[in-house]
């Protein structure tokens, strides 16, 4: 027998046993119950359930008479819609507006006002063209929309639409 099993044992005597079926029938708590005994709270619920005793004195209900207690209890009464679930609901329904796209033909400048990037400026494409280990290698270097990194040809090329939106 491993050393588990023998705390076990002598943890659940006959004497203690009887105390908790007496306790369980009076209606203690599996708390009030641990400290009468003086074992863990967890030990008591496990016991109990081994046991096949129902916690709290309360004798195990039959699922018969349980199904019946809720067959006869009354419907709780059904929540008013919040103005706010009125407005998602009604937000739900309505088609949601989108603009049209517009479409831009705009052709990058190639070879524009090419630069290195000693020479780029702020404000400037930075659009890389040719290949970085070449000798031509440079940056288109015309002039950048605000706020993007590049020009409005390259932009184009750089940020497209989902393909599913492209006009």
């Amino acid at each position: 027998m491993n050393t588990a099993a023998a705390c076990r044992e002598a943890t659940w005597t006959t004497e203690r046993v009887q105390q908790l079926r007496s306790y369980v029938t009076a209606g203690f708590t599996c708390s009030q119950i641990a400290d009468e005994i003086g074992v863990t709270r967890n030990a008591v619920i496990g016991k109990i359930h081994r046991l096949g005793l129902s916690p709290g004195g309360r004798p195990g209900r039959k699922p018969a008479a349980l199904a019946q207690q809720m067959r006869t209890a009354p419907a709780r009464p059904r929540a008013r819609p919040t103005l706010l679930s009125r407005l998602l609901r009604a937000a739900a329904v309505e088609e949601p507006t989108v603009a049209p796209l517009t479409t831009i033909e705009v052709q990058p400048a190639e070879n524009a006002q090419r630069c290195s990037l000693i020479e780029l400026a702020g404000g400037r494409c930075r659009w890389p063209l040719s290949d970085p280990g070449k000798i031509d290698f440079g940056f288109c270097g015309d002039e950048a929309i605000p706020g993007i990194s590049y020009c409005a040809g390259h932009a184009r090329i750089a940020y497209r639409l989902p393909s599913g939106r492209r006009a």
